[in-house]
């Protein structure tokens, strides 16, 4: 499925003019069509997956307890 610049944008969560950036420099690769680029939003399907992972494990990270230290000794 073919997006425009903007909707890709919306989806990456990006500002347009950066996403107009990466298709020039190559980073994403994008069709003209004469009056707008169209980008393949196939190729940002392992990103979305990838953003996803890292969600959960900082999700984990973040529920996981501190564990007490051992050596802490309870000096009254």
């Amino acid at each position: 499925m073919y997006k425009t610049v903007a909707q890709t944008a919306v989806d990456l969560n990006m500002p347009e003019e950066q996403i107009l950036y990466y298709i020039h420099n190559g980073h994403i690769k994008a069709v003209y069509d004469g009056e707008q680029f169209l980008i393949n939003s196939g190729q940002f399907d392992m990103y979305h997956e990838q953003i996803e992972r890292i969600k959960e494990e900082i999700d984990i990270w973040r529920s996981t307890p501190i564990p007490e230290d051992i050596d802490v000794k309870d000096e009254d």
